[in-house]
């Protein structure tokens, strides 16, 4: 395909790769609305909460872990041959998931499914940056981000319709026929592209990076589940994965073809935009793992329903990221960053500011999802351009594959401490009422609110429910007011060391930008 072709097909090429994208992004969200479905013994497979945090974190370990190892294959192999392996193993993958029959089977093909995932996210970032000048590709970054909006409004809506209707792998399901329209579209209108000087390799790296990930989030997920954080068995995996990631990051100095070349955190504006991603994820992913619990369980809605219920982050996001480009250019990056960690930590913090219990009006909730869908919104698209621009377009895989690494460890590590913090509060909460149960059924309360809930209707126990709605929610609360923190800090690193605006009121890094688009 020659340029003056490619030129004039560029904006198609991006629809191709957004649609690309809503696979690996859409595949989620549903699974957000479909927990408690998966957790129920019945209409499920009965998974604790420990194992719908591994479901999720399954993928996003494998995914983080290969990133830049499927950056470097395609700039390679070729970009666009390797985003069509990825797509296919994504595909069957996701029929794997659809009919696992207990949550070890769902947790294995989640994490197959995560190495499909890997080949396909590093190479739409690479594509984007080659196909756009430097003028131009802000926007197309930031409609590139929409897409993740899109997906959020379309997955929680769809899961919630097809588990009305459906069987809870319906939700994996979906997935196919995207995957095979993507593909057809990918083959006829994206063009192929490699990095003509590709770098090698780095199976240790990637080794070290899975194994110290993996370490860290059980250590994580057991101190939650256990409720104690200074046993051994909770100790030694925090331990071990600390050392291990303290390993990967001595060889990734020291080897000439890093799987995660840290050398590029040199760049000010590189590490803080970065920095910016992985907190802003690191603060929403917790929640976002729990809202459908919060919505199914302790507000009594369908799975249609509490998917209805985030189209206000959804929506956020479709009108926000477009436009972010336009603030940028105002405003500069580092204000318009900062001020989108600001809103997001606005939003988490309303949940113990406000109390946000069983009782708080739905409108209130939606408002606190589209600031929080806002938020990031303005947060993404300006430090995604920020990494992207801070490297030569030869080494667009390694900026695309750091910025995504940069948001699934994010999510991974969100999930798992948010997560175990939510279940540490939880099992407190319960207190006495716990010991009053029979092994089993104390075990199985416990673990969930929806274990507890089940429990409550098969014995009887009187006052279980309110118990464990109210200790749930007292959980949600303590986590939103830590993630608040975290999006907060997030917001200081911003404004320390992300690029502002030069005296003449240009967005730093727009003068070099203008001046490419002249040459």
């Amino acid at each position: 395909m020659d340029t003056e072709t490619i030129r004039r097909r560029r904006w198609y090429i991006l629809g191709v790769l957004t649609f690309s994208l809503l696979v690996v992004v859409l595949d989620n969200t549903i699974l957000n609305v479909a927990l408690k479905t998966i957790a129920d013994p019945d209409a499920g497979l009965g998974a604790t909460q420990s194992q719908l945090e591994w479901a999720i974190n399954s993928y996003t370990l494998v995914f983080a872990g290969l990133l830049f190892t499927f950056g470097v294959v395609g700039d390679r192999l070729g970009r666009k041959r390797v985003m069509v392996a990825g797509m296919a193993v994504f595909a069957l993958a996701s029929l794997l998931s659809a009919y696992a029959r207990t949550p070890d089977q769902l947790i294995w093909a989640r994490a197959l499914m995560g190495l499909g995932g890997a080949a396909i996210m590093p190479q739409t970032l690479s594509i984007i940056t080659n196909v756009f000048e430097p003028h131009e590709r802000a926007r197309a970054i930031g409609i590139w981000s929409g897409a993740v909006g899109l997906a959020i409004a379309i997955g929680p809506v769809t899961g919630g319709l097809l588990l009305e209707y459906f069987w809870w792998g319906s939700v994996f399901l979906i997935n196919v026929p995207v995957i095979v329209l993507g593909t057809v579209l990918m083959v006829f209108l994206v063009p192929e592209s490699r990095n003509p000087d590709p770098g090698r390799l780095d199976p240790a790296g990637v080794l070290l990076s899975i194994v110290g990930l993996v370490a860290l989030s059980y250590g994580i997920i057991q101190g939650g589940e256990r409720g104690a954080w200074l046993e051994p068995g909770v100790l030694g995996p925090i331990g071990a994965g600390l050392a291990v990631l303290g390993l990967f990051a001595w060889h990734e100095a020291r080897t000439d073809h890093p799987a995660l070349d840290v050398r590029l955190f040199r760049d000010p504006r590189l590490s803080a935009a970065v920095a910016a991603i992985a907190l802003v994820f690191f603060a929403a992913s917790g929640m976002i793992f729990f809202i459908g619990f919060y919505l199914q369980s302790v507000r009594g809605m369908s799975a249609l329903e509490s998917g209805a219920m985030l189209l206000p982050f959804a929506a956020a996001q479709l009108i926000f990221s477009p436009r972010s480009a336009a603030l940028v250019r105002r405003f500069g990056a580092k204000a318009v960053c900062a001020g989108g960690l600001l809103l997001v930590s606005g939003a988490l913090a309303s949940y113990w500011a406000m109390g946000i219990d069983g009782e708080t009006p739905l409108w209130l909730l939606g408002t606190v999802f589209f600031v929080q869908g806002a938020g990031m919104a303005n947060v993404m698209p300006p430090a995604t351009e920020s990494v992207m621009s801070a490297l030569p377009r030869e080494k667009a895989g390694a900026g695309s594959a750091l910025n995504n690494t940069a948001r699934q460890v994010a999510v991974a590590m969100g999930v798992a401490v948010l997560g175990s913090l939510v279940a540490s509060v939880y099992r407190d909460g319960l207190g006495g009422r716990l010991d009053a149960l029979p092994h089993p059924a104390r075990e199985a309360a416990g673990q969930s609110i929806e274990g507890a809930h089940g429990v409550a209707e098969a014995l009887g126990v009187p006052g279980l429910v309110a118990a464990a709605d109210g200790a749930f929610v007292h959980g949600m609360q303590i986590a939103g007011g830590a993630g608040a923190g975290i999006a907060l800090l997030g917001a200081l690193v911003v404004l320390k060391w992300l690029p502002g605006r030069d005296r003449a009121g240009v967005p730093a890094g727009e003068a070099e930008r203008r001046e490419a688009a002249r040459v």
